[in-house]
């Protein structure tokens, strides 16, 4: 697939960190609970996730915590029945953390997840903001050839966003490693 300005032969250079917190800050600082940010997939935070009648009204088949055995997170495949497929990725809001590990794991489970029949996929964290953000960013990247820039605008067009400053360099590393590959 061709990125969405059609331009695949010119590749821009991968934003500094700075660069993008800038970016990042702009727009509404504001979030809902859960927000749409790409068809038939949600970014939420744990208030929405721990709520099954509310995961259920939006018609949820797969979710993915992104805070998997962290405090006041309670998904689980138990918590949620046999009516959600569960995928828990045990990450912390930490700039020192390696979330990059869950990149292509975690893109590849939303991949087959939205090419499920009806699949609608939550992904979520505590706020709703970091950790999630930054798996949703990858998963753009990696399956729909997003650089990283077109990623964070096409889900800031739906949700305040703000992945740390660590998630950040993993995600600009991801964004060159993906360029130098196409």
């Amino acid at each position: 697939m061709n990125n969405p300005q059609g331009n695949s032969a010119v590749s821009p250079a991968t934003p500094s960190v700075k660069d993008l917190v800038t970016v990042l800050y702009g727009g509404k600082r504001f979030g809902n609970h859960v927000d749409e940010v790409w068809p038939n997939l949600f970014i939420g935070d744990m208030s929405v996730a721990n709520d099954r009648y509310s995961v259920w009204k939006l018609g949820i088949t797969h979710v993915v915590n992104s805070a998997h055995g962290r405090m006041h997170s309670e998904g689980s495949h138990d918590f949620y029945g046999s009516t959600v497929d569960y995928y828990g990725v045990p990450a912390d809001d930490s700039p020192s953390f390696d979330l990059s590990r869950f990149f292509f794991p975690s893109a590849e489970y939303i991949h087959n997840a939205l090419d499920t029949p009806g699949g609608r996929v939550l992904v979520h964290c505590a706020v709703g903001v970091s950790r999630s953000a930054s798996i949703v960013l990858a998963y753009l990247m990696i399956h729909h050839h997003y650089i990283l820039l077109e990623a964070i605008n096409k889900v800031k067009e739906r949700r305040w966003i703000f992945p740390n400053r660590g998630f950040l360099k993993q995600l600009c590393a991801l964004d060159m490693k993906l360029q130098n590959t196409s």
